[in-house]
């Protein structure tokens, strides 16, 4: 008993190094010409509200519990939100949405998220997005999606316990879809349509993939997503993975990944 859970352990922590060396090369990514001017541009000009404060300005890196049973995956980090604060969804409304329903939803330890330092802990959840830099308009390519898939097929390689994917929009979906065929893992056919609230269970692992819109402005704001609505498929997430999760208790102490002073190291827009 003793030695299967020493093992338990030390795959637990290989996992997490796997993860913190795919961080470090997520942050010095510089394949995107476009996707770099832009992160960089947005930093140096700063609407008044910011003014004066530092942006990450760089790629961001997934974040959450390495042992998740549940895996979000948005569309990509907002110019203003994460691009300012080197985690994902932080620091802009679509997050200010997010965090409240993982919170009551029992993943998150505390319903806001404004900085990276600010103590938020997950558990049995990881969030990560389809393209990790802040794209012109909230709208990146189509080449600059497949650059950047590359990095959710090694996390999903990574994240074995997962067994509920909640995609935020069509692209995080599709992304999805797109990276288990990549893996060499099976997709329904014919292929799920997105929808709020739609579910799919694939047909190899019995992962559950769940669809919700995406908490952005755009929708939020003409209630064609309400809180109650992203709420429900957050309590339907925790149903179907089966966790029996603690509910996170206490701030986690801030580390570094190599991010900016103060930071630490998920077609609809932004996160």
């Amino acid at each position: 008993m003793i030695v299967r859970q020493v093992r338990r352990q030390d795959k637990t922590a290989a996992r997490a190094g796997s993860l913190d060396d795919l961080t470090r090369r997520i942050v010095h990514c510089r394949a995107c010409p476009r996707l770099v001017e832009h992160r960089e541009t947005v930093a140096a000009n700063p609407p008044l509200r910011y003014r004066g404060q530092s942006y990450w300005a760089r790629p961001l890196p997934a974040f959450g519990d390495p042992r998740a049973r549940v895996l979000v995956v948005g569309l990509a980090p907002a110019a203003h939100g994460g691009n300012r604060t080197g985690r994902m969804f932080t620091g802009d409304r679509s997050g200010d949405w997010l965090f409240r329903a993982l919170h009551e939803a029992g993943f998150a330890s505390q319903p806001t998220s404004t900085h990276a330092g600010d103590g938020l802990r997950l558990t049995g959840a990881y969030i990560t997005q389809t393209v990790r830099c802040a794209p012109p308009a909230n709208k990146p390519t189509r080449i600059e999606m497949e650059r950047c898939r590359p990095y959710l097929v090694e996390e999903l390689g990574l994240l074995r316990s997962v067994r509920v994917v909640v995609a935020l929009g069509k692209i995080g979906w599709d992304a999805y879809l797109r990276t288990r065929r990549q893996l060499g893992l099976a997709v329904p056919r014919p292929l799920p349509r997105f929808g709020h609230g739609a579910e799919s269970r694939m047909p190899d692992d019995g992962i559950t993939l769940l669809g919700s819109f995406h908490p952005s402005q755009q929708n939020t704001f003409t209630g064609k997503l309400t809180r109650p609505m992203l709420r429900g498929v957050f309590a339907r997430a925790r149903r179907l993975a089966a966790v029996n999760l603690p509910r996170p208790s206490g701030p986690e102490r801030p580390r570094s990944h190599g991010r900016a002073p103060g930071t630490r190291g998920i077609g609809d827009p932004q996160s």
